[in-house]
């Protein structure tokens, strides 16, 4: 009952009901930090199998516009165990998919849901369906932007090292989408981020520390992070890309430079051989399973502090 009253605490004093999740660094870092906060409450109480139907009588509308395993099985069950109902909306069977105004849209699945999550590929569709939307819009993946996943990350390395600030942080590969929203939170967090691209794969996003040599960035690193190095629609690049990205991978000599305790992280799915070596993902080091099962309660937090 302790746990379930501090929740409780937690949720009157600190919910932000009706806030879009768009990209990170559209939230404070205390937002950021609230949402870890309740995360971390949410999965000891899962972990201790209490219930927690913060969003009875609730729906959420899941819109995918792309594949996905993560994303939409977390969220699904995430919404379960908050006692709401989870709607997944196929893109492509909607009449989105017909060409209906993104606009149009949000207008009409306002009236029907009480928060929408997407996933997709144009960051602009989600600006546009956050605009028009009444009720709060979760970025679910962008070729831009992956503020979910993000959030996972820091919950993973704060259980793991006890805190967040002063945690250095290395990324190895390409200056993707995950990497952007990764330094959001990072910048919130106080986590020390360095990435190691080559030439013409650097983020987007200003201010990342970006190097060539990935054993500079992972040196002495007590995270070390990579993701895939041919995403979703850049399948026609592939046979460049392993060629661009050789000398990239996180294997064991590589991360037998950072420090003894070195976390490893990769977001899935992974490429055994290309980005990740197998001994390495499936190693004592990696903390990829972990992270995966904090989508679960990252996306949980969220959605119990924005969903009136």
């Amino acid at each position: 009952m302790h746990l379930l009253s501090t929740l409780s605490d937690e949720l009157l004093g600190a919910r932000l009901p009706g806030r879009h999740l768009v990209r990170l660094s559209d939230w404070a870092p205390d937002e950021i930090e609230r949402a870890l906060d309740l995360a971390l409450l949410l999965k000891d109480l899962q972990e201790r199998r209490e219930p927690h139907p913060y969003l009875a009588g609730r729906t959420v509308g899941l819109i995918f516009a792309q594949p996905s395993t993560r994303t939409r099985v977390s969220f699904e069950v995430g919404v379960a165990q908050l006692g709401a109902t989870a709607l997944h909306l196929d893109a492509g069977t909607l009449q989105l998919g017909r060409g209906e105004p993104i606009r149009d849209t949000a207008y009409v699945l306002s009236r029907y849901v009480d928060a929408l999550t997407i996933r997709t590929g144009a960051h602009a569709d989600v600006e546009e369906l956050a605009a028009h939307a009444s009720v709060p819009v979760i970025n679910a993946l962008t070729d831009e932007t992956h503020p979910c996943q993000a959030l996972a990350d820091a919950l993973t390395i704060r259980e793991r090292f006890g805190a967040t600030e002063g945690v250095r942080l290395a990324w190895v590969g390409d200056g993707n989408n995950v990497l952007d929203s990764l330094a959001d939170v990072c910048d919130a967090v106080g986590i020390e981020l360095v990435a190691a691209c080559p030439a013409g794969y650097e983020p987007a996003r200003r201010g990342i520390d970006v190097v060539r040599d990935p054993r500079e960035a992972v040196e002495g690193a007590h995270v070390v992070y990579t993701d895939v190095w041919t995403s979703m629609g850049q399948e026609a690049e592939r046979a460049r890309r392993l060629r661009d990205f050789a000398g990239y991978q996180v294997d064991e000599a590589l991360v037998s430079l950072a420090e003894p305790d070195v976390l490893v992280l990769h977001c899935l799915p992974a490429h055994c051989g290309e980005e990740i070596a197998a001994d390495v993902l499936y190693g004592p080091q990696s903390g990829v399973w972990d992270q995966a099962e904090n989508r679960l309660h990252a996306q949980k937090a969220l959605l119990a502090l924005v969903v009136q």
